[in-house]
């Protein structure tokens, strides 16, 4: 299914694979946030690998791999856009996303579960802000009619999603495996160097990065279509449910394991790398409305963008588009200091 199909088509909302993608991105956003400290926060990602943060990389790298994984499992049914004026929309859409998540500080995946789950009021404000403009936008640009209308929930799982789940679990298990194999390994000698240590997180940061990546998959969230039908809310015959499943289940497992299961220090060393900050400031503000817009054009943020720009590596289509939005969102945070 194409997010740029002329025809008016039917979608049913995916309500167990999104309840199971929500899942996958709890967890995903969890091992990571114990393990090293950090905030899952693929915006961030983006613009901290251009001034050369590793890890950062290695989690850019994970959401790639995954996108080509996911291609490899047998889901080549990349949404492409094919008009020259619908590139312009992911050119636009690219430079405002970056623009907006750098002044913001995050995205979806940062103020939406990561911050929502924390019970951070800067992304309490943050997710408002840029969930509404981004519907503002959705029927600005695409009016009621042209997403399609929405048919009775599906509750099956579809051929392949089932492997998309299989490799989350996958994943989160090697790396909960490797660091269970070190911890023992460093309790045995009583020393653990830093260069172990150091790739240890690096792997924790691919590992997390590409459970992410099939979560997303899983819970139908790289697909520009139904995020669009969702951001329609029920004022369209176009609202698709899924992504209020994904959100559902993603943010409930993320706060429980968030209070419940929270350790004192990361398990693999370093320090805490989570926003502490409660200032609402114009940044804030003006960073989420920037974003919400971009979002609302294209249906695209950071995370879905990697995830299908790997797709579209190994399906060969879809290449330019979402290379162009990448490249685009890259430099819109550039222009930011």
């Amino acid at each position: 299914m194409s997010l740029y199909q002329p025809e008016i088509t039917e979608s049913r909302p995916k309500s167990l694979q999104g309840l199971l993608g929500g899942i996958g991105i709890a967890l995903s956003v969890h091992s990571l946030l114990v393990l090293n400290g950090s905030v899952l926060g693929v915006s961030a990602f983006v613009h901290h690998s251009l001034r050369g943060d590793k890890a950062a990389m290695a989690s850019v790298v994970g959401l790639i791999l995954g996108g080509i994984a996911v291609g490899v499992i047998g889901d080549v049914d990349t949404p492409v856009p094919h008009t020259s004026s619908l590139l312009f929309r992911m050119v636009f859409s690219g430079l405002l996303v970056g623009i907006g998540t750098k002044l913001a500080n995050g995205c979806t995946s940062g103020h939406m579960i990561c911050g929502l789950s924390r019970f951070s009021l800067r992304s309490l404000v943050a997710t408002s802000t840029f969930f509404g403009c981004a519907v503002a936008t959705t029927h600005i640009v695409h009016g009621n009619n042209a997403l399609g209308t929405s048919g009775s929930l599906d509750w099956t799982l579809g051929d392949n999603q089932g492997r998309h789940f299989l490799g989350t679990i996958v994943s989160l298990g090697i790396l909960w495996f490797a660091y269970t194999c070190s911890a023992i390994k460093n309790g045995t000698s009583g020393n653990s160097s830093k260069l172990s240590t150091l790739r240890l997180r690096y792997l924790a940061s691919f590992l997390t990065s590409l459970a992410f990546a099939f979560s997303l998959r899983l819970g139908n969230m790289v697909d520009p279509n139904k995020v669009l039908a969702f951001l329609a809310l029920p004022l369209s015959p176009a609202f698709d449910l899924t992504l209020a499943f994904v959100a559902g289940s993603a943010l409930s497992l993320a706060t429980l394991l968030y209070r419940y299961t929270r350790v004192e220090q990361p398990k693999l060393g370093g320090i805490w790398n989570i926003p502490t900050s409660t200032k609402i400031d114009w940044r804030l503000i003006l960073g989420s409305v920037i974003f919400g817009i971009g979002w609302g054009i294209a249906g695209l943020c950071p995370g879905p963008a990697l995830v299908n720009f790997g797709r579209s590596l190994y399906a060969g289509i879809g290449f330019a588009e979402f290379a162009t939005w990448l490249l685009f969102m890259a430099f819109g945070g550039l222009l930011v200091e």
